[in-house]
């Protein structure tokens, strides 16, 4: 069994992309080849700098969402983790109606094989490759820390990346994708790692499987 976590794609900055050093840069430029008889005024060296200040701010901004999005999307990948070998009781609504003109659905269970992630949102396939979102599921039958209806709590982010402890995990190292067994965790600055048994530190967002 396993659990595949989709790469998103990074945010590539374009070469006509404007970062604050460049735009620093260009303040420079700008001041050290004025003309000396027509220097910048003083109401418009401060109205440059208000420009600095701005996109450094929204730069700063951006990247705070980021770290947060990403950390957001760490947690649930472990959390939905939880449902990988589980037992569980499905419906779904089949597009034929019966004699009463409703909608017919389908009900069924199955074991939870593997959890994917497209484009955000979380697929379940199950052991006979039918695929189910979240909102199929009626009933967890396992013994596993999920409730009946299927809802997750939100335990503190170090206790959840504790449950890969033991599992062996894929990751990516630069373009090459490695895989190893996490034997600790550990919190540094906000920031979780994971400590695998070939003495490799990786991130969640490094993380593309989770194995037994």
């Amino acid at each position: 069994m396993y659990l595949v976590n989709k790469q998103r794609d990074q945010r590539k900055t374009g070469p006509d992309t404007m970062g604050k050093d460049a735009f620093m840069k260009i303040l420079i430029a700008q001041m050290a080849n004025q003309d000396p008889t027509n220097p910048m005024k003083d109401t418009e060296f401060v109205a440059q700098m208000a420009q600095f200040s701005s996109l450094e701010q929204t730069m700063n901004l951006a990247n705070a969402f980021e770290k947060f999005a990403a950390s957001q999307n760490q947690s649930q990948l472990i959390q939905y983790n939880s449902f990988v070998g589980k037992e569980i009781r499905w419906h779904e609504v089949s597009d034929k109606k019966g004699e009463d003109d409703k909608p017919i659905i389908n009900e069924g269970t199955g074991v939870i094989q593997s959890i994917k992630y497209i484009d955000g949102s979380v697929i379940f396939t199950m052991a006979d490759g039918k695929e189910l979102s979240p909102g199929n599921i009626s009933e967890v039958m396992g013994n596993g820390s999920s409730s009946g209806s299927g809802a997750i709590g939100q335990p503190n982010n170090l206790v959840q990346a504790s449950m890969l402890i033991g599992k062996t995990v894929g990751y990516m190292e630069g373009e090459e994708e490695r895989t190893g067994k996490v034997i600790s965790v550990t919190n540094k600055e906000g920031s979780l790692y994971y400590i695998l048994q070939n003495g490799t530190k990786i991130e969640g967002n490094q993380l593309t499987t989770i194995s037994e």
